[in-house]
């Protein structure tokens, strides 16, 4: 399913209404129903991040689902380039729930 259909069902399931929706994440009604039918591109990052709030989703997997990536990461990656890339080729195949055990070590570890 493509974003904007996502949109669109994400924001029925929350029974917000096309205006209303619209006007709370800053795009026209016309803007929204065009992207919500495929007709345009989904908007910029801070559009997005506004979508996820309202609709209570998950920013970075509304911004994957639009081909983009949160603005921050680059940098992060730019900082150690050569280890970044290597973790994140070595963490490529891992299921979720890997991930999350991942995570959660790297956080402990930033919090000793």
């Amino acid at each position: 399913m493509a974003l904007g259909e996502q949109v669109r069902q994400w924001r029925n399931e929350k029974q917000i209404g096309l205006r209303e929706f619209a006007r709370r994440v800053g795009l026209s009604p016309t803007f929204v129903s065009k992207f919500e039918r495929g007709e345009f591109a989904p908007p910029g990052e801070e559009k997005l991040r506004a979508i996820a709030r309202l609709i209570e989703r998950n920013v970075d997997e509304i911004l994957a689902l639009a081909n983009k990536v949160s603005s921050d990461l680059p940098e992060i990656i730019r900082q150690n380039p050569r280890e970044m890339a290597e973790l994140l080729r070595a963490a490529k195949n891992l299921e979720p729930e890997q991930i999350i055990g991942l995570t959660d070590q790297v956080k402990k570890m930033q919090a000793d």
